[in-house]
């Protein structure tokens, strides 16, 4: 068997252990018809069928999962191996790759990649943004990025980004002058919206709280998309109440084309955090980049402790 291609075996770990060829084709950025001419080719290798396909459901026979089980560890400590190397280097090199929610991606990475990559040249980083929480280890990546109500106990958890964010509720002052300004959540009830829907087809209703008591709203929508940018745009333009982080609509609260509403019943709350699974070795680029940002978190605690 030692013809047998380690990229096949990879392959095959992914998609068995996330049982569907579309969601790691995905989100390792290749087709799936290139994962699956990969395990076609593992399994004439090994003469046996280790996948049972149909249109929608991938699960391992007996044979695949049983190599599964013995393979898991075996490639894990392969990339151990390979990444030792990066210890006899000055900075190390290879790639990061990163499973991050919309926000994230928006608000929190932007000011941190450009000087961390800045301090190592020799990384390259790899992120996919999505909504829904995945298993980052299955899916290929080295870390996610996550609120804390989304983690998982198993994972180790270090705060990275602004450590409190806001939401916001706004519109234009053209709608509010004709609709009236809400000022208690049930108002929402008379007003029209524009509503997101997530990926998995969820639109979660609307949260305040004030002085310990808490309001949740299902308002009408006349305007549902899985577009931030469309949706703000559409409330620019009058056609209702968005709620969304108050980091996405800040430059249009401040330019007037967009005017809050309900802010005393908008509460902060915890920044992201990065998590990653605890194990025994973490790829050399993980390794720099959870020291980056607790040093930069530190530099932070230290400018404001000297500017207070």
């Amino acid at each position: 068997m030692s013809d047998v291609d380690l990229a096949d075996l990879e392959a095959f770990a992914a998609v068995a252990r996330a049982r569907s060829f579309r969601s790691v084709a995905r989100l390792r950025g290749v087709s799936a018809s290139s994962l699956s001419e990969a395990l076609r080719r593992l399994e004439a290798r090994l003469g046996v069928r280790l996948l049972n396909r149909t249109t929608r459901s991938v699960t391992p026979t007996e044979a695949g999962q049983r190599l599964l089980e013995r393979l898991s560890p075996a490639l894990s400590e392969v990339a151990a191996a390979l990444d030792a190397v990066n210890g006899f280097r000055d900075s190390p090199t290879g790639t990061l790759r990163l499973n991050v929610p919309t926000a994230v991606a928006r608000l929190a990475l932007p000011p941190i990649i450009g000087p961390f990559l800045t301090a190592h040249p020799g990384i390259n980083l790899e992120v996919t943004t999505e909504d829904s929480f995945v298993d980052v280890l299955a899916a290929g990546f080295d870390a996610g990025i996550r609120y804390d109500e989304r983690l998982e106990k198993d994972m180790i958890a270090v705060p990275v980004g602004p450590r409190v964010q806001r939401f916001a509720v706004v519109a234009a002052p053209s709608y509010l002058d004709v609709r009236g300004r809400p000022s208690h959540p049930k108002d929402l009830l008379t007003h029209v919206c524009i509503r997101h829907r997530f990926a998995s087809g969820v639109m979660h209703p609307w949260e305040f709280e004030r002085d310990g008591e808490i309001v949740k709203i299902t308002p009408n929508a006349r305007v549902i998309a899985n577009s931030i940018d469309l949706e703000i745009a559409a409330a620019i333009q009058g056609l209702g109440l968005i709620a969304t982080f108050a980091g996405f609509v800040e430059p249009y609260v401040k330019s007037g084309a967009l005017e809050p509403v309900l802010q005393d019943w908008l509460q902060p709350f915890s920044g992201p955090f990065l998590y990653y699974p605890s194990r025994r070795h973490m790829p050399a680029p993980l390794r720099a980049f959870v020291d980056f940002i607790k040093r930069r978190k530190a530099g932070d605690v230290a400018s404001a402790a000297l500017s207070g």
